[in-house]
């Protein structure tokens, strides 16, 4: 179930389109470049060609629509362009020419078209009628206009007339799409050759070309989906095969029976796979069925939060449950043929004898490949260490993963190491029932390692994830509040803030420096682990004084250089580059610049991972609204938000706390997905526990006939469950010790993780609290039994 359900979110990523609405009767959509392209070196291999979504709209020549006009079947080209309008009762709908209106198509339900520049054609939804005067701001101070019709459905929208919208728009002579309208279905291959150099949409790619916010998330979901579900893969194999590993020696008087009368190795590795498979399969499609509704459940909730945009489409299709399906019964029936090897493998007439002990050595495989597990896992958390901030996240999970891999194949070993330290402190607890514990600890020792192993890896997997989120949220905050200089801000509830805002607040009578922000997604090449990347980077583009509103602490040069064509760079990002380089990046819009670095800050989290020149960010834009405005001093700030619509003041720290909301909401996905893979480790912690209690049957008897009482038996059980529980508590604590502070230095530069005590004591609690109920309670039902002479 869970695999399926992150291939259900990794396939509506793959899948994904914004929804076609406003362009749905155009046949074919013309925009500029959707996406950057570069071929990256690779150390050794050829170079490899790598993508990354534009987050802004690249914009068209108007003039493009002419040789489209030629092309055979057009009978028509709409330049379109989409601007926010904020109405005057705060309510933020989208400006269009009125030619734009035959595309969705948008119908006259009363009045007429626009006609003059200060006319206005409003949806039925704005609550006017035809010939109203009302009060549009459009990048700028709110204006007059006349309402002379009314459209009646889809989205909110504001038509003015097509020279108006054109110079409204600020990008004279370019439009942001050209929509192509043809008699029947359109020759895409036509279009092309008439706009060289354009990206021609047609079908459902048709919804990018109108919102670019699908488009933009799309990379990182299928990131975060492929990751958690190899995460969700290996988590599978280890506890799926832990429990098989476990249950197959307890069968070994069955199996050594069968090989007594003759039955060949191959015979009874064949029958424990058939049956094993027996129980997967079935267990297979339920969970395949289910995972449809767990990853639907999952979107909704992504989408409900705010984490995907809402046009982020839901694909549900056999395909997830299918691979699931097949991931997991392979798994299952794979790890009951390796652990069949051994006890087919011996001679019939030492299969009897063998069958009721535990070999006292692990095999020199298993020791072999566990310290190669434990080789990765060092050698991967040396990498987090010394990576930025990003690729340190990314390699958290594979991390955990070797670590783990290394406990289950290694557990034994450390069995009989925890036996040592915690079996002396349940013999000082108890003297009888503590030396018992102590021996039942030591002698199955396979099978205390087999326990620890899901104890080790519920404890190592929630507190790695759920600590590096909160260290992570932590630090933005602490980073932006040590940083932050401004003593007011200016804020928008609507799309944004004209620029001229930050000018109006800098006339203010008190007012010594005032910064707009406009954030952007660039695209840059980063080096990480000496080769380079290409990513999409957080940037915010802020004006001249912004060292006067904002300390990012910079390690070298200055904002003050912060002009033209210039960049100033975080240290997670800046990989060998130092003031004076020049290195290529992209603009929201895919404009290539050879930006010149001007300083390099460690402040990256609170700042973004680049700071840009603020005219350079807008002109590249798909908006020119700034995001808020950094105000120093203690001015009466009411005269400038009187000006604009939507315009309020906040202080510093209710921005701070704003900040730090939206850093925990991105991490939501984070928290589902840790929380469903917790749960399934705990189940198969459960499972195993109560499998390896109930297997102790003819301990229990023999215990009972010897005189031990059912309070003594109990009490040797929970001390020998302080043992291996503790000892599988102390591993995978020891863990997260280890890895949150290496993670936490490459984010923060120091090894000071954000951990929470309450959210230790809930892991510890839930995982020790679950492990014990899984070993008394069977046991308490297997003592109530009569004990008879004849040992079952």
């Amino acid at each position: 179930m869970l695999v399926g359900a992150c291939g259900v979110l990794l396939e509506s990523a793959l899948r994904a389109h914004a929804p076609v609405d406003r362009f749905a009767a155009a046949d074919a959509v013309v925009t500029g470049p959707q996406n950057v392209t570069q071929r990256m070196k690779r150390l050794g291999d050829d170079p490899e060609k790598q993508s990354r979504p534009l987050a802004e709209r690249a914009r068209v020549p108007v003039a493009a629509a002419g040789p489209l006009r030629t092309v055979p079947g057009v009978r028509a080209v709409v330049a379109d362009v989409s601007f926010p309008v904020l109405t005057s009762t705060g309510r933020a709908v989208t400006g269009h020419g009125w030619d734009s209106a035959a595309l969705r198509p948008y119908k006259l339900s009363e009045g007429r078209a626009p006609q003059r520049p200060d006319e206005v054609v409003l949806s039925q939804s704005a609550g006017v009628r035809p010939g109203a005067d009302v009060r549009l701001q459009v990048a700028g101070t709110p204006r007059p206009y006349r309402v002379t019709g009314l459209v009646p459905s889809g989205p909110a929208a504001a038509f003015f007339t097509t020279g108006t919208a054109m110079a409204l728009n600020g990008h004279p002579g370019q439009a942001d799409a050209l929509a192509v309208l043809t008699e029947g279905k359109p020759d895409t291959d036509a279009l092309r050759k008439a706009a060289p150099g354009l990206t021609v949409a047609t079908g459902s790619a048709r919804g990018d070309a109108e919102d670019r916010a699908v488009a933009s998330a799309r990379p990182d979901i299928v990131e975060i989906a492929g990751s958690f579900g190899g995460v969700a893969v290996m988590t599978a194999l280890v506890v799926v095969g832990g429990l098989v590993v476990l249950s197959v020696p307890e069968r070994g008087r069955e199996f050594a029976l069968l090989r007594a009368v003759g039955a060949t190795p191959w015979q009874v590795r064949g029958r424990l796979v058939r049956e094993t498979a027996r129980a997967a399969v079935p267990a297979g499609l339920v969970g395949g069925v289910l995972s449809l509704g767990a990853g639907a459940a999952m979107h909704a909730a992504m989408i409900r939060k705010g984490v995907l945009p809402g046009g982020f489409g839901l694909s549900l299709t056999p395909l997830p449950a299918l691979a699931a399906f097949a991931v997991t019964v392979l798994a299952a029936t794979a790890s009951a043929l390796l652990a069949s090897l051994r006890i087919s493998r011996i001679r019939p007439v030492q299969a009897l004898g063998e069958s009721a002990a535990e070999p006292a050595r692990l095999p020199r495989r298993r020791v072999i490949a566990g310290v190669a597990f434990l080789f990765v896992g060092v050698n991967a958390l040396g990498v987090s260490a010394v990576t930025s901030g990003p690729t340190a996240s990314a390699s958290l999970g594979g991390l955990v993963m070797a670590l783990i891999v290394a406990v289950a194949l290694l557990g034994p070993v450390l069995a009989r190491a925890g036996e040592r330290v915690l079996g002396r402190a349940a013999a000082a607890l108890s003297p009888v029932a503590g030396r018992l514990a102590r021996h039942a600890a030591v002698a199955a020792s396979l099978r205390a390692g087999s326990i620890m192993t899901p104890v080790a890896l519920a404890i190592a997997f929630a507190g790695v994830q759920l600590f590096a989120q909160s260290t992570v949220v932590h630090a933005t905050a602490a980073q932006f509040a040590d940083g932050d200089r401004a003593d007011q801000v200016i804020v928008a509830d609507g799309p944004g803030l004209p620029q001229g805002a930050a000018d109006t607040a800098r006339r203010v009578p008190g007012v010594t420096a005032a910064t707009p922000v406009k954030s952007t997604t660039v695209v840059m090449a980063v080096k990480e682990l000496g080769e380079k990347n290409l990513r999409s980077l957080g940037a915010q583009g802020v004006g001249a004084d912004a060292a006067a509103t904002m300390d990012p602490q910079v390690t070298s040069g200055g904002l003050a250089a912060l002009r033209g064509n210039a960049v100033a760079l975080s240290r997670d990002v800046a990989g060998g580059l130092h003031v004076g380089s020049t290195t290529p990046l992209w603009l929201g819009d895919g404009t290539r610049v050879d930006a010149r670095v001007v300083a390099v800050y460690d402040r990256g989290l609170g700042f973004g991972d680049l700071l840009l020149p603020h005219d350079l960010v807008a002109a590249h834009a798909s908006t020119s609204l700034d995001d808020h405005v950094l105000v120093r001093g203690h001015a009466d700030l009411r005269p400038v938000t009187a000006a604009y619509l939507g315009a309020r003041a906040v202080d510093r720290d209710a921005f701070g706390a704003r900040l730090s909301d939206e850093t925990r909401l991105q991490g939501f996905i984070n928290y589902v997905v840790v929380g469903a893979i917790a749960g399934f480790i705990v189940i198969g912690l459960v499972t195993t526990l109560a499998l390896a209690t109930a297997a102790r049957r003819r301990e229990f008897a023999l215990l009972r006939l010897v005189g031990a009482t059912r309070r003594q038996v109990l009490r040797m059980l929970r001390l020998e469950a302080l043992i291996v529980l503790g000892t599988g508590a102390a591993t995978g604590s020891l863990i997260v010790a280890v890895v949150i502070p290496a993670f936490a230095t490459a984010v923060t530069g120091l090894p000071l993780p954000a951990v929470s005590p309450l959210t230790c004591a809930a892991i510890l609690a839930t995982v020790a609290g679950s492990g014990a109920a899984a070993i008394l309670l069977p046991a308490r039902a297997l003592l109530r039994r009569r004990t008879s002479p004849n040992i079952p």
